[in-house]
């Protein structure tokens, strides 16, 4: 690996054409090759170039847009743009027709593209569509934020940032020709960058999960058999499912399993030493703004007894800092934690209302994660939850991040969501959503253990006992507005 990730990923192309870069599912989906995957993007770059004139002319700097559904042409297409130095936007095939136009309109994109049948269709924007601004300069990527509190935010991500983050991904993970890494995230999900890029870049296997059956224990589990990947990552809906599955697994392959995006709850974690009997567990921290900036590794024992685990050391090159207020916080104490890292975005596009979330700091520019976390007397930082997250409930500051833990470490709760909504008398009453895992459990029960471990005002009001997954958004976290319009 000497040179940029689309040159490496080319690079190997041709050293080993008939090795398999995009794996399907054994026996039900083909695989691609390297030589399949390259020759398909320098048909799509020779596409764009008659399409899109090369790049150049006055709309050239503007970003094509790809409702980015999990193909090897989408692939195909990222990496043509990758390889040629257009800007592409990264779009989820989950979001409304709305939100969707909205994003295209903000990015400023010229084209959007759209999977029909394993081929892309193009739509070619008009020239009102170019109202956003133009990308900074070097970027290649753009993705977006969940959108969990509102529509999506842009995250342009540059060549540099990603080249430093797929060769980090690669050295801590030991990748080469030799591995393979199991793909859950969606094709827009800022985890592909490892998932599926940074496997490519160092000649590995991509097992892609199909989108459509993501959600189904048994289909992971026979992925997991057959594809014995070396890599497992995911948010703590895929683990969740992985343990649903149980003996079904069969996870004695895996060398790496990596949790990220949210909080794993113990009674998952507590599982994961015997799922993957031969791998280390790493707790990873990071968001869509700076990537992975902090790693901690566990064992079985820290699964199970830690009730939240720390969130590890500095990735290297990474700065971290924990503010209270303009107080840097040195010693034990809490506060949101700010970041700087060699991934992250130069920030927001078209967001001229969020360039507070970054700031300029010792001569580096920092991004404030609105991530509370505690720094303990041992020096080790844990997360507390979300500023976001944070209401008031009669005057008390509640954290509702906080309640859902208490509720998903009594083994009989498989999940738990929390949200607050206008009371007349409380001003906010929380709400309390909780899918069992098969056990009867009343919401007596709950307001019990509750009561034995929160505050007062912190008890949910009401607890409703879903019979089914709780819904989850295009990054597999929990939808909270869905919650929220269940109830009123």
């Amino acid at each position: 690996m000497s040179g940029t990730l689309a040159s490496d990923i080319l690079a190997a192309a041709r050293l080993r054409p008939a090795a398999v870069a995009l794996a399907g599912m054994p026996g039900e989906d083909a695989d691609v090759s390297y030589g399949e995957l390259a020759a398909l993007a320098e048909r799509t770059e020779r596409t764009l170039d008659t399409l899109f004139a090369g790049g150049r002319g006055p709309r050239g700097h503007r970003p094509l847009a790809l409702v980015a559904a999990k193909t090897p042409a989408s692939i195909a297409l990222i990496l043509a743009c990758l390889s040629a130095g257009r800007p592409l936007l990264l779009l989820s095939p989950d979001l409304g027709e709305d939100t969707t136009a909205t994003l295209v309109r903000r990015a400023g994109a010229q084209a959007l593209a759209t999977v029909d049948g394993g081929r892309l269709a193009w739509t070619t924007l008009p020239d009102g569509a170019e109202s956003g601004p133009a990308v900074p300069e070097g970027t290649r990527l753009v993705l977006t934020t969940s959108g969990s509190t509102g529509v999506p935010k842009l995250v342009p991500l540059t060549a540099g940032a990603l080249d430093a983050f797929t060769a980090w991904a690669g050295e801590f993970l030991g990748l080469d020709t030799e591995s393979r890494v199991l793909n859950h995230a969606p094709l827009n999900f800022d985890l592909c960058l490892l998932d599926i890029w940074a496997t490519l870049r160092h000649g590995g296997r991509v097992l892609l999960v199909d989108p459509a059956r993501a959600a189904e224990p048994a289909y992971l589990a026979r992925w997991v058999r057959l594809g014995r990947p070396h890599v497992v990552q995911g948010v703590p809906l895929l683990f969740r499912l992985l343990a649903e599955a149980g003996a079904r697994l069969r996870g004695d392959a895996v060398r790496h399993v990596l949790l990220t995006g949210d909080h794993v709850p113990r009674q998952v974690r507590r599982q994961l030493p015997e799922l993957f009997p031969h791998a280390r567990l790493h707790n990873v921290y990071g968001c869509t703004e700076t990537n992975d900036s902090m790693v901690h590794g566990f064992d079985g024992a820290e699964a199970a007894d830690g009730e939240v685990l720390p969130l590890g050391e500095p990735v290297p090159g990474t700065r971290i800092a924990v503010l209270d207020g303009e107080h840097e916080v040195t010693g034990p104490g809490s506060g949101e934690l700010l970041v700087s890292t060699p991934f992250q975005t130069p920030g927001y596009l078209a967001e001229p209302a969020a360039s507070d979330r970054f700031r300029e700091r010792d001569g580096h520019i920092w991004y404030r994660t609105g991530d509370l976390v505690e720094r303990g007397a041992d020096g080790r930082i844990r997360l507390v939850g979300r500023t976001d997250f944070q209401v008031k409930v009669r005057g008390v500051r509640v954290n509702v991040e906080e309640v859902e833990r208490v509720l998903t470490d009594r083994p009989e709760v498989a999940e738990a969501a929390v949200v607050a909504l206008p009371d007349p008398e409380a001003g906010v009453a929380l709400h309390a959503f909780v899918r069992t895992s098969g056990a009867e459990v009343t919401g007596l029960q709950l307001r019990t253990l509750c009561a034995a471990r929160l505050n007062r005002v912190a008890i949910p009001s009401r607890f409703h006992l879903m019979a089914g997954p709780l819904p989850v958004g295009p990054t597999g976290k929990v939808d909270r507005r869905r919650l929220q319009e269940h109830v009123t």
